[in-house]
């Protein structure tokens, strides 16, 4: 039996559902470019089999094991391991079938949709997956993963994927990245330049953090030019391992553009960990507009992610540490937020900043206005708890009057789910076919130039905003 509908996301009305389905299969087979995400270098790397079933769609997908948490399953039943070295499910086996026995709590999630794709169309599995089938599916997955095909180089190339763009920490010393350099394939795994651990006060192991950063690079980073120049040495190490973006995950998008004694003040109470939340804040847009400049000067794509309210429970956050699926979306401003960075570099048409939201309600009053107007910004999409269908349409319906296709980014799958790229490209290629037929149907856009932007909204923008 199929698990996935052919017709899924496409419009009801039938002369709608003809035209989504005509613009879908001019889109469906083109390369992906999976600009931002969180995927292993190490695994193309060393391109060894995925151990199980539940390590590859368990143990690493917080959007897994927090459905599952929220209905009273322990992280450490589901094998996620705990900040202290503690014990936890060891076997993958038992994993899966927590799992499976819970997978209706899926139903009419994106997960799901996700979940499904994989199964069928990764692995070819064709039963619905639950208690009585759990051991079925984890044998008959756990056969496919012990063959070359199903290695991680094969299954990017079988993905279509033409480049795939990690995250690393601004200390991380890219030997994976390096070591997929030298081993010849051919695939392109690119870095990106994430500095947060070396420009948040408030993230655990500031200052010794702001040393490392200055002895990896041979600068004083004690001081306020020393230490800027340090992240103008990393950022070009990261761009001889491909880098063409910055990635900046804030708790708010405030940025400042103080005078450089006020600045260099800051930094130094900083460092001494003498500084309020307020003024930890204040530094951290500091650094997201010198971030900008250093973009002006190198040409690097910056991406700003704000508005996550990281690590919410403090129980969670002690036992195992961070991205345990309690990051919570907050309120975000961005027109007062943004206006002294924007002042300071948003007419640059060199410089690109991608703008991200968890707060829909910002797309219509903030962000589409600021992104059709500044030269300097584009507006990324549905991120997070939005990469879904109705995320992506309430997405386009808010902000398409205002700045149109162009002044977005195409579509990232954000993910550390390897498997879930093809199908959360696929949900994106359908949800905005699905979109265009309407704008068609109503009358708003000539059918000719629906099958030119979902070319656009597919490809083209994406590999253009990221500079790939």
């Amino acid at each position: 039996m199929a698990l996935t509908d052919p017709d899924r996301l496409f419009p009801v009305d039938a002369r709608q559902r003809h035209l989504a389905r005509a613009l879908y299969e001019s889109v469906k087979d083109l390369p992906i470019i999976s600009p931002h995400g969180h995927c292993d270098p190490r695994w193309f790397a060393e391109n060894q089999r995925f151990p199980n079933p539940a390590e590859l769609f368990v143990i690493p997908d917080h959007y897994v094991f927090r459905m599952l948490v929220s209905q009273g399953v322990a992280l450490e039943d589901l094998g996620v391991p705990r900040a202290d070295g503690g014990a936890t499910e060891a076997d993958p086996r038992v994993i899966w079938r927590r799992f499976a026995e819970r997978y209706h709590l899926f139903r009419g999630t994106p997960s799901a949709l996700w979940l499904d794709h994989s199964f069928e169309h990764v692995f070819g599995l064709d039963v619905v997956l639950s208690a009585e089938t759990a051991d079925h599916c984890y044998d008959f997955i756990d056969a496919k993963l012990g063959a070359p095909e199903f290695r991680p180089r094969a299954l990017f190339e079988r993905f279509g994927i033409e480049a795939l763009a990690t995250t690393e920490g601004a200390l991380d010393d890219l030997s994976w990245h390096r070591a997929i350099r030298e081993s010849g394939w051919g695939g392109r795994v690119i870095t990106t330049y994430r500095p947060d651990a070396v420009v948040d006060p408030e993230f655990e192991g500031f200052a010794e953090n702001v040393a490392a950063l200055g002895e990896i690079t041979g600068e004083d980073a004690a001081t306020w030019e020393g230490y800027l120049n340090a992240h103008r040495s990393r950022r070009a190490y990261f761009r001889e391992f491909g880098a063409t973006a910055t990635d900046h995950g804030h708790p708010s998008a405030r940025t400042e553009n103080l005078p450089a004694a006020d600045a260099a003040a800051l930094f130094a109470k900083a460092l001494a960990g003498a500084c309020t939340a307020e003024e930890a804040d204040a530094f951290r847009g500091q650094m997201l507009t010198e971030m900008a400049r250093m973009s002006l000067e190198d040409g690097m794509v910056m991406q700003i992610h704000p508005g996550a309210r990281r690590n919410h429970s403090s129980t969670v956050f002690a036992r195992h540490g961070r991205d345990k699926g309690f990051d919570i979306p907050g309120r975000t401003d961005y027109v007062a937020a943004l206006k002294p960075m924007l002042d300071a570099v948003g007419m640059e048409p060199d410089l690109t900043v991608i703008l991200f939201t968890l707060d829909e309600t910002a797309y219509g009053r903030e962000l589409a206005p600021l992104t059709g107007a500044y030269p300097a910004l584009r507006l990324g999409p549905p991120w997070w708890f939005f990469d879904s269908y109705e995320g992506i349409r309430k997405f386009r319906e808010a902000t398409t009057e205002t700045c149109g296709f162009y002044n977005t980014a195409g579509f990232n799958d954000d993910t550390r789910a390897f498997c879930s790229i093809p199908a959360r490209h696929d949900v994106a290629r359908r949800s905005d076919c699905a979109f265009l037929a309407g704008l068609v149907g109503t009358g708003r856009l000539r059918e000719a130039e629906a099958f030119d932007v979902a070319q656009d909204l597919t490809y083209r923008l994406a590999k253009q905003a990221y500079r790939l």
